[in-house]
């Protein structure tokens, strides 16, 4: 049982950590090659998706087609790949476009205190103390960064931060509608056919071949990251933990997304952070050690 924790814990970080990445490339793509948020996630989503259901077709085919055999699990999965999947990665990528990588991952990180409030409600439970405190740290951590220290300000554009407080609920559906299909199903089949659907859709609709960038190995190296490492790699890794761990803990263990994606944009794209902006990521680090700790700890009892 601890082992599958310990194995959940790193797939939770590990995912975040790819996410933060690949926002900072984002970003880079936005600003330096003036590629649109529409036309990358269109193109994340329909690429990952097709190699992930390749994939899964290849390693087994019969596992990665039995979702489609059961008309209502059917129709969870389409409802999940454009209210969970598609919906968080459009809002999150807008927030990159109308802010920064750092702002909106960040804000978008709020989604663990939505989660174990909706959690709360749903059981009619409080939650425990361990995760309140981990929310306390992270909002406090968050707030500190989006406000640089000046609790009266927003310094950041209002549609980054309105973006980034879509990404954050859109995190959260993401993170609570498919943890029955990952049960019964596997990461691979439910996140391949859910990008692929996502990106399908997406792409129709923007009509992606009318907006190629101009050729050039940074730029499609850059795509390709993000789409291979930032992408496939990290949606599965995520969601993956989710069948290890609690959605809350997992969530929380995102900070690995807003930590990584505010040291690369200050040491890559000149995102200027001070003190203030310092200590918020020493709270969020934290809420990392907290969560980590507890899930190692917490007996099979009380985790299930």
């Amino acid at each position: 049982m601890k082992n599958a924790k310990i194995r959940g814990i790193g797939l939770a970080m590990m995912g975040p950590l790819l996410w933060g990445i690949s926002g900072t490339v984002a970003q880079f793509l936005f600003e330096d090659i003036h590629v649109s948020s529409n036309w990358l996630v269109s193109v994340r989503m329909l690429v990952s998706g097709i190699l992930l259901v390749i994939y899964g077709m290849v390693a087994d085919q019969r596992a990665e087609m039995k979702v489609w055999h059961d008309k209502k699990d059917s129709l969870s999965l389409l409802f999940f790949s454009y209210i969970g999947m598609a919906a968080s990665q459009y809002t999150y990528f807008m927030a990159i476009e109308a802010g920064n990588a750092a702002t909106a991952t960040i804000l978008q990180f709020l989604s663990p205190a939505i989660i174990i409030i909706y959690l709360a409600l749903w059981t009619r439970r409080f939650p425990r103390r361990i995760d309140v405190f981990s929310v306390i740290m992270a909002l406090a951590g968050t707030v500190l960064l989006v406000t640089h220290g000046r609790l009266t300000t927003l310094t950041m554009p209002l549609g980054g931060f309105l973006w980034g407080l879509g990404a954050a609920v859109t995190a959260t559906l993401y993170t609570l509608l498919p943890r029955k299909l990952l049960r019964k199903y596997g990461a691979i089949p439910i996140v391949g056919w859910s990008m692929l659907i996502g990106g399908i859709s997406f792409s129709l609709y923007y009509r992606i071949w009318d907006h190629m960038p101009a050729f050039s190995w940074s730029t499609y190296g850059s795509v390709g990251f993000v789409v291979i490492f930032g992408t496939m790699f990290a949606y599965l890794f995520y969601l993956q933990s989710l069948r290890y761990i609690q959605p809350t803990t997992a969530s929380v263990l995102g900070s690995f997304e807003p930590l990584s994606a505010t040291t690369l944009s200050i040491v890559f794209l000149g995102v200027s952070f001070g003190l203030p902006e310092t200590m918020g990521a020493v709270l969020i680090l934290g809420t990392v050690a907290v969560q980590a700790w507890a899930a190692y700890t917490t007996s099979p009892t009380a985790e299930a």
